[in-house]
């Protein structure tokens, strides 16, 4: 028994001479059948020529199901009483043998864009997550005979919605769309939406970038391969915590990122009060004791870190009191 998909190398002829044949065997027939009803002949004899007219109409019919046509891109699974005979693949108009079944498959790129998805992140946190696939069949064996479309069992489907949805769609097109939630699931549940709890990991879903996506379409590749179809492109398009954590985590990284902002200006104002402190030392401009100096660096980073434009109060007195 074949494994793998393999050229066709049974009787094939161009479609455009017998295309002509079965027409004018088509009238040659219709003709002959007027010809021996209206004819005084024997009895016997016109029975006889009857008869074979029929066979050869009959023949003649069923030898238009041999025709077939392959566009670019696409191929004909050939099956012969059960068995497989090869595919074609050679671009044209043919005739084979009738009782051939011919079943199409389209080798064009194609694209899966899945509904975003809740599932959870490494740290258990629900996310919704998207994905976009380009994926095409390179293997028409594997795609018709390894691999089976379950929802055309009463069990394959957990409900009526699905099972219709998935019995519009072929066997190796169903493969693909389950197999890729089974990968992004995967995937997801290996690293954090980011690294808020881990400060030390690196890869996270939201920074991995093209990191992530690399394993999603190693993951795909293996996983559809027993079904003779070649992942091209997989990236994560759609990343979001779910409803239900949404306002909470928005809440958390605005936090994060008050603390970062808040560390810059710290880190600029201490900077800024050294330097004026330095400068009026060098230039000798004024003497400042410690107790000065603390008073300074005070109002200076009351002034520089606070929210709100800070109110000059003038000291009419000396600078001690």
């Amino acid at each position: 028994m074949k494994t793998s998909e393999e050229r066709f190398t049974g009787m094939k002829m161009r479609g455009i001479p017998m295309l002509i044949l079965n027409l004018l065997l088509f009238f040659g027939t219709v003709c002959c059948f007027a010809w021996a009803v209206e004819s005084a002949m024997p009895l016997w004899l016109q029975a006889s020529i009857i008869i074979i007219d029929v066979l050869l109409f009959l023949a003649t019919a069923i030898a238009w199901v041999g025709l077939f046509i392959v566009e670019p891109n696409e191929a004909r699974v050939m099956l012969f009483f059960g068995k497989y005979h090869g595919t074609v693949k050679e671009n044209g108009f043919f005739w084979v043998n009738p009782f051939y079944v011919k079943s199409k498959l389209t080798l064009r790129a194609r694209n899966l864009d899945a509904a975003p998805i809740k599932v959870n992140d490494k740290c258990g946190n629900p996310v919704m997550i998207g994905q976009v696939v380009v994926w095409r069949v390179v293997d028409t064996y594997k795609a018709s005979f390894d691999i089976d479309n379950m929802a055309k069992t009463s069990s394959a489907a957990g409900s009526a919605g699905n099972h219709s949805v998935a019995e519009k769609m072929k066997a190796y097109e169903y493969f693909v769309k389950v197999q890729s939630d089974a990968a992004l699931r995967f995937v997801a549940g290996m690293f954090s939406y980011d690294n808020a709890e881990n400060e030390d990991e690196r890869l996270t879903l939201r920074s991995g970038g093209e990191e992530i996506n690399s394993i999603l379409e190693k993951q795909l590749n293996e996983r559809l391969s027993i079904a003779g179809i070649e992942v091209m492109e997989a990236r994560v398009n759609y990343l979001a915590y779910a409803p239900e954590i949404a306002a909470v985590m928005l809440r958390r990284q605005q936090a994060d990122a008050i603390i970062s902002a808040r560390e810059k200006i710290v880190d600029g104002a201490v900077s800024m009060v050294k330097l004026a402190i330095d400068k009026l030392s060098e230039q000798g401009v004024i003497e400042l004791d410690d107790d000065k100096k603390a008073a300074m660096v005070s109002n200076l980073m009351v002034v520089l870190c606070s929210d709100e434009p800070a109110q000059p109060v003038v000291n009419s007195g000396t600078l001690y009191n």
